[in-house]
């Protein structure tokens, strides 16, 4: 019991980290101010470098990979994680990011349905009204899109939703390190950028802000949120991309003066108010098992 209590305890500190870093992810290629593949692709070249470097490392301290690769089945993982990264960057120029990070909540909702097809974690009854407070508030995040001329950027943002909630469920599945499953995705994103802009040209007015994302930032956040997968369930991991939906919002705000409209804000809040009582509530229920045991 004190090993297991021992092991959530990492995974939470792990998904709570990650989760802070990708909570920059929006400022930063906002403040890069490039097109969108030019960032897309000075972004995931900084992560696949540094992955590189990293691999080099251990190979020198250990001798061997084979405990931070996850073999074949990190290769739906990984092509998981590239999609969702230009799904997302590409979200962000086509709709606020407060739309983005908002929908991008539906994660859990998606992780849970599909632990409760794949893996038979049937989800509990709070999990599923949960899931409909989340709908509900999303389908208003979408309506307003689609009035706003937002439409492409929220669908964006639904399918790295889904994405993101695919590659948990199957590192939750495989029960391997995937952090750097996570890490090396970014040469699918590196690629399409590349290919976008080899023609013309790499065109970002402030590059420093993009690769201090690329190269420190989102490596550590994607690190440690797959990572978290070893030692927590796919809604739980998934829950600590919330920490995106509740700050990026508030650091764009205060950044670059953009407020989100009147219904955004209605929908974000019901999320938000949704997955708090289910996590309080859910932490209650393991306080009473502790208790118990």
């Amino acid at each position: 019991m004190a090993s297991h209590l021992s092991d959530h305890r990492k995974g939470l500190l792990l998904s709570a980290i990650g989760g802070l870093a990708l909570s920059v992810d929006i400022p930063l290629i906002r403040l890069a101010s490039g097109d969108a593949w030019s960032v897309l692709s000075a972004r995931s070249v900084a992560t696949v470098i540094v992955s590189l470097l990293a691999l080099i490392v251990i190979r020198r301290l250990t001798g061997s990979l084979r405990s931070v690769l996850p073999g074949r089945a990190g290769l739906p993982v990984a092509l998981l994680y590239g999609l969702t990264t230009i799904a997302f960057v590409l979200a962000v120029y086509y709709t606020t990011a407060a739309n983005v990070v908002f929908i991008i909540a539906l994660n859990p909702m998606f992780a849970a349905l599909l632990s409760w097809i794949f893996l038979k974690e049937r989800p509990a009854l709070s999990t599923v009204v949960t899931m409909i407070a989340m709908i509900f508030g999303v389908g208003l995040i979408v309506r307003d899109g689609m009035e706003s001329g937002h439409f492409l950027g929220d669908a964006l943002s639904v399918f790295a939703s889904f994405a993101i909630a695919c590659a948990i469920t199957i590192g939750r599945a495989s029960r391997r390190d995937m952090g750097f499953a996570s890490l090396l995705s970014a040469v699918i994103p590196a690629a399409v950028g590349l290919y976008h802009v080899i023609p013309a040209g790499i065109t970002i007015d402030h590059p420093g802000w993009i690769l201090l994302d690329g190269g420190i930032l989102m490596p550590l956040a994607f690190w440690c949120l797959a990572t978290g997968t070893r030692f927590l369930s796919a809604p739980e991991v998934a829950m600590f991309y919330l920490l995106e939906t509740i700050l990026a919002p508030i650091w764009v705000w205060l950044i670059f003066a953009e407020a989100p409209s009147n219904m955004t804000l209605a929908g974000g809040l019901v999320l938000v108010l949704a997955l708090a009582a289910h996590s309080l509530w859910q932490a209650r229920l393991k306080a009473r098992a502790v208790a118990a045991g």
